[in-house]
């Protein structure tokens, strides 16, 4: 799983943290927590969603410990999520996506990095399928209502 799933952890992992360096680290924390742990693997879930949960929360982990350095901006020091797209407007989106609450950010973070669908996303974050699909419907519509002000905004210069 760690060889198959590789760069959709690390995708989600670098979202959460800030950096690919601190996502990467993240995953390897993780697996290796997993592996020494996995006697507590209770198989109430799949693995999947146990180690889902377990990259999630060490990179939650590691961003806290990163937000230990002085910075003005939450976002500072972020690769960019994405290679293609223009800088202002991926800062633009990153800053949107900064102000949505944790959870909305990890169901994105999840859906659209991850890859995952909504039950796994719900095992992986221990929250009922109809509360990811209302946090995911939630965080969709915070943006869309952001960026039409922006764009709103734009239009009276």
């Amino acid at each position: 799983m760690y060889e198959a799933d590789l760069d959709s952890f690390v995708r989600t992992a670098t979202a959460i943290c800030g950096s690919r360096e601190a996502g990467r680290d993240a995953v390897h924390d993780a697996f290796v927590s997993a592996i020494k742990g996995r006697r507590r693997y209770r198989r109430t879930g799949t693995v999947e969603a146990w180690l889902w949960s377990s990259v999630v929360r060490t990179a939650l982990k590691q961003r806290s410990r990163r937000r230990d350095l002085p910075s003005a901006d939450p976002l500072a020091g972020r690769e960019p999520l994405s290679e293609d797209g223009n800088p202002e407007e991926l800062a633009g989106v990153r800053a949107a996506i900064a102000l949505l609450p944790e959870r909305q950010r990890l169901v994105l973070f999840l859906r659209y990095y991850g890859d995952l669908d909504y039950a796994q996303i719900g095992r992986a974050l221990g929250i009922k399928r109809g509360t990811v699909s209302a946090a995911l419907h939630a965080a969709h519509q915070s943006l869309r209502t952001h960026f039409e002000e922006v764009e709103s905004d734009v239009r009276r210069t």
